[in-house]
């Protein structure tokens, strides 16, 4: 097969990505201060066919999961099947280290003088570090110079197997709840394991790389000049749209103790997680390349599928979203952390 033109591999980042911490920040003030048109879009709206309503936030979720499989580069996948080492230790760290830390956190929560014994807040971690691996972990392995192939096969591999990991997660730490968080968790998972991994998370990525396998060159340049841009303010909207659903109310009835207890905690899911994987790197002697790639996959999970699930199952709780939008910051400085130690690691050894 003859290479692909250069024509269809995405343009550099943008304005818009090279700022994207500014504009989060900004879509986050968004959130807080004009949350009427995200809350609008929140609920489904009728599109003349009564049994598909229109989702604003699973359409969104789509685009961008459509907009990273258009982006995978296959070639440098058949590298993983020669050396699968690194990929099957990070997804299996993906599945494992959840269940080894949530349970501590809950155990500690017990302590806590809430009533349902901070339900609320595991709840809200569950249903985080069960989704796949964040896209985004591929964009932080390439800044950071990491093993880009293993970083890409981590995320296809667990978004893949999600319709399977993420009842099954949901399922073994559902008994850590107390009150009516169990039985709403339970039906949380049942619905991801029904429809929401497969239409939501699975669907749209394979449909992505299937359009990158099957596409003629100039159809697939037309795809990829304007999905693939699109999918960043699509990211950018999902999120303003997740986080108008918990920021406004929020400052019109301001609750510190929650919030110092959402941080809290996302700041102890994410570390532990991060802190996890990179251990597991160093046991396992992975190159300093392939264990950035296996610590980001391990901390970095899709919070946006995690809000837009509780958006859907639990769409009377809203302030459980607080602590998944505090892991989706969170994730994403301690991932250029990483970046950054890799980075100085590489300059010892290189001096040295």
């Amino acid at each position: 097969m003859c290479p692909r033109s250069t024509r269809n591999q995405p343009r550099p980042p943008g304005l818009l990505r090279r700022h994207l911490g500014q504009a989060v920040a900004v879509t986050y003030a968004a959130a807080a201060l004009l949350p009427g048109p995200g809350l609008w879009l929140r609920h489904p709206h009728a599109t003349g066919i009564s049994e598909l309503p229109l989702k604003t936030p699973q359409l969104l979720l789509a685009l961008v999961l459509f907009g990273a499989g258009l982006q995978v580069p296959l070639r440098e996948l058949r590298l993983l099947v020669r050396h699968p080492v690194a990929l099957l230790a990070g997804l299996a760290l993906h599945i494992l280290v959840p269940l080894l830390i949530v349970p501590g956190v809950a155990l500690a929560l017990r302590l806590s003088p809430d009533h349902d014994g901070g339900s609320g807040m595991i709840a809200a971690m569950i249903l985080v570090v069960a989704m796949p691996v964040a896209a985004g972990a591929t964009v932080w392995t390439a800044k950071g110079d990491g093993d880009q192939p293993t970083a890409v096969g981590l995320v296809l591999a667990s978004t893949l197997v999600s319709p399977l990991t993420v009842p099954l997660t949901l399922a073994v730490l559902c008994p850590l709840l107390q009150g009516d968080y169990a039985g709403r968790l339970d039906m949380a998972g049942q619905a991801a394991g029904n429809t929401f991994a497969l239409t939501s998370v699975v669907l749209p990525c394979a449909a992505g790389i299937l359009c990158r396998l099957t596409l003629p060159p100039s159809a697939l340049g037309v795809l990829l000049r304007t999905a693939v841009p699109a999918a960043l303010p699509g990211s950018l909207l999902l999120t303003y749209v997740n986080a108008s659903g918990v920021l406004g109310p929020f400052l019109r009835h301001p609750r510190p103790v929650l919030l110092l207890a959402a941080l809290a905690v996302a700041a102890t899911v994410c570390g532990l997680s991060f802190t996890l994987g990179r251990l597991a790197s160093r046991v396992l002697r992975l190159d300093a390349r392939s264990g950035a790639s296996v610590t980001l996959a391990c901390g970095m999970n899709n919070s946006s599928a995690s809000a837009v699930l509780i958006t859907t199952t639990l769409p009377d709780r809203p302030h459980i979203l607080l602590p998944v939008l505090a892991y989706g910051l969170l994730q994403k400085v301690a991932a250029g952390r990483v970046v950054r130690m890799g980075r100085e690691a590489e300059v010892r050894t290189a001096s040295g």
